[in-house]
């Protein structure tokens, strides 16, 4: 399962996904699904066994403009992008 984490500004997509491939977590910017129906465009998709690392990284950045996790699924052919709390 793929995990995105949703931001409203790119640079903060950037940068997160900078800091998570300096952790160690492969992450790559991707754009932001229109069924996550939130963003600016980017986000950062990372493995789902990542996601404790992931959330700790998160805490010691300052992303105001952070929206949340979301897993994507695909039900029937078609992806489904739904809250992720872990």
């Amino acid at each position: 399962m793929m995990i995105l984490a949703v931001f409203r500004s790119r640079s903060h997509s950037l940068d997160y996904a900078e800091r998570l491939n300096g952790y160690g977590v492969a992450a790559t910017t991707v754009p932001t699904p229109k069924e996550a129906k939130i963003g600016c465009g980017l986000c950062v998709k990372f493995d789902a066994r990542y996601f404790v690392r992931a959330q700790a990284i998160l805490k010691t950045g300052r992303y105001a403009s952070f929206k949340g996790f979301y897993k994507t699924d695909f039900v029937n052919g078609r992806m489904t992008v739904t809250p992720y709390g872990g």
